[in-house]
């Protein structure tokens, strides 16, 4: 399913973990989130939304700074970003920041070079794929499914297609994102 090219610096005995397609409302995946900022901490208008998801796999990726299992995968996952888009099947990933400033989430996302969900909306986003840091649960409560670093790939209808369970699975876990899936390329 996967070409051997993606595979290189993942893990020797990848473990796929899918969960059950959860629906976000809304036939748009835009429109299913709320506004994104850019690099530079600007809202993105919803038609530039669409022009960067165009053509692209999409998926949240829920991290934070200050987290060490996040910063040592994401080395791993921008190998993969940069192997997809080698590969003729480009990712675009929104940072949901578990930080703790609007400007540690502008700053990650920058040197990342992700869209991010603002910090005043990343608690709903949280709740809503049940993915959020440790420290987190006394806000959020106990019923996350997994913590950061992990991502929610999106279908270009705004459905969840796959899990990547980088907190449980580290670099191995990138094997189970559906690249092939058609579902998931934006249009």
């Amino acid at each position: 399913m996967y070409s051997s090219h993606f595979l290189l610096f993942l893990s020797p005995r990848p473990i796929a973990t899918r969960v059950a397609c959860q629906k976000i409302p809304n036939t748009r995946m835009h429109g299913s989130l709320p506004s994104l900022l850019d690099a530079d901490g600007t809202t993105i208008s919803s038609d530039a939304v669409e022009d960067r998801l165009r053509g692209k796999r999409a998926a949240l990726y829920f991290a934070a700074g200050w987290c060490p299992m996040c910063t040592s995968f994401e080395p791993a996952l921008l190998k993969f970003r940069q192997a997809a888009v080698e590969s003729k099947k480009p990712v675009e990933m929104i940072y949901v920041g578990s930080d703790r400033s609007a400007k540690d989430i502008a700053e990650r996302a920058s040197a990342l070079g992700m869209m991010s969900v603002s910090f005043d909306d990343t608690a709903d986003m949280k709740r809503k794929h049940k993915v959020w840091a440790g420290p987190e649960s006394l806000k959020l409560g106990l019923g996350r499914r997994s913590g950061v670093p992990a991502l929610v790939v999106l279908g270009s209808s705004g459905e969840e297609i796959a899990f990547v369970a980088a907190e449980a699975e580290g670099i191995g876990a990138l094997a189970s994102w559906p690249l092939d899936d058609q579902r998931g390329t934006w249009n």
